[in-house]
């Protein structure tokens, strides 16, 4: 199990994805939260084994279908044993 800190940078609040990054997240079996930040980008906490991880973090990459995508930071963090993936605000 691992945890990384995610920040999402582009065209990415307004369009849904927030939530289509929560659908995702219950796809692919992983466990944290993502938030709207003040300065436009969207911030995602994520835990899961690095198979989940990788493809959660491909579709971060390529986003969602209305969002524009320009750039994914992914640092490791420390694991907060989250139970479930939500939306926060």
């Amino acid at each position: 199990m691992k945890h990384f800190n995610i920040i999402v940078r582009g065209s990415v609040q307004g369009v849904g994805f927030r939530h289509s990054a929560r659908i995702e997240a219950n796809k692919s079996g992983i466990t944290g939260f993502v938030r709207n930040q003040p300065d436009g980008t969207v911030y995602i906490e994520a835990e899961g084994s690095d198979m989940q991880l990788h493809h959660f973090i491909t579709w971060c990459e390529e986003g969602f279908t209305f969002s524009r995508v320009e750039r994914v930071i992914v640092m490791e963090g420390i694991i907060c044993n989250y139970t479930k993936f939500e939306v926060r605000i």
